[in-house]
């Protein structure tokens, strides 16, 4: 992929009220900082200045999150109702996302559901990162699935890695790219969490692949072109196919969407929060940008 610049943003899905982009790799969603000018949000207004919105602090309605080095399918809402419509379907988790990735090492198993409760790390030197419960320093640790299906083996660079399918049955910050890294098999570039030893590969390769979104009236249903062939990385060298991405894709759509089950909030405090840390983070993201009357 070309170096991430205001020019290059890849459109996928265009409507009257959702765009849907590939996003870069190397590029964040937006960005308060000054000195940050290529974001997703600049994009997005040197494309479409007719389309932003000078009512919200971005100009444009972000419905999820992608990490700065992710990339793949990233929806974006075009006015309050939309963003609205979009919200109350990730609260109810009836979006499905599946994502791509190379990660170290051979997966023995062709498929895993990962389970590993992920908490906030409060250990010195290490607040940026997300842990598994166990972990020395793990904050209030919450239930998290990933379901793994190993899709190639084969190397990159000519160490041994491993393709993989991640869907997420739910939604932590760095889930992925922790669950991966605590079964043994961190995510290829991923520096944070192969503890800085990861620093050789241009990009960590994880790609948002997939994104359906059952809206009413409007559905949204898009995959995001599959980075990790020979023909865009010449360091990745496929050996061995496990599992065909298409039909796999098929079964992920047909199947119902697993609820997973949280632990109940404490309810002998008159002042416990009735929604999670995560829950209000993302509230308070939406409500900021709707600017509601």
């Amino acid at each position: 992929m070309e170096p991430a610049s205001l020019e290059n943003l890849c459109v996928l899905y265009h409507s009257a009220n959702y765009i849907v982009v590939n996003k870069h790799w190397d590029i964040r969603i937006d960005s308060k900082m000054w000195y940050e000018k290529q974001t997703v949000q600049s994009q997005l207004k040197h494309r479409f200045p007719e389309l932003a919105d000078p009512g919200t602090y971005y100009g444009f309605r972000f419905c999820h999150q992608l990490d700065f080095s992710t990339s793949g399918a990233l929806c974006v809402a075009l006015n309050k109702a939309a963003a609205g419509q979009a919200y109350r379907c990730f609260k109810d988790r009836l979006v499905t996302k599946a994502y791509l990735a190379l990660v170290r090492g051979t997966v023995a198993e062709e498929k895993m559901t990962l389970e590993f409760a992920i908490g906030k790390n409060t250990t010195e030197g290490k607040t940026h990162m997300m842990c598994t419960e166990g972990t020395e320093g793990c904050e209030n640790p919450k239930p998290c699935q990933t379901e793994l299906t190993v899709l190639e083996y084969g190397e990159y660079d000519g160490d041994p890695v491993t393709k993989v399918l991640l869907q997420p049955l739910t939604g932590r910050t760095h889930q992925l790219r922790v669950h991966c890294s605590a079964i043994g098999h961190p995510i290829v570039g991923d520096y944070t969490y192969s503890l800085r030893t990861d620093d050789a590969p241009y990009r960590m390769m994880l790609h948002a692949y997939f994104l359906h979104i059952p809206l009413e009236h409007e559905p949204i249903h898009v995959t995001a072109p599959d980075p990790f062939v020979p023909t865009l990385d010449s360091k990745w060298e496929p050996r061995r196919c496990v599992n065909v991405l298409e039909d796999l894709l098929k079964n992920i759509l047909t199947k119902p969407q697993m609820e997973i089950q949280e632990e109940p909030e404490p309810v002998n405090k008159k002042s416990s929060p009735v929604e999670s840390e995560e829950q209000q983070a993302q509230c308070q993201q939406w409500l900021c940008e709707w600017n509601l009357d």
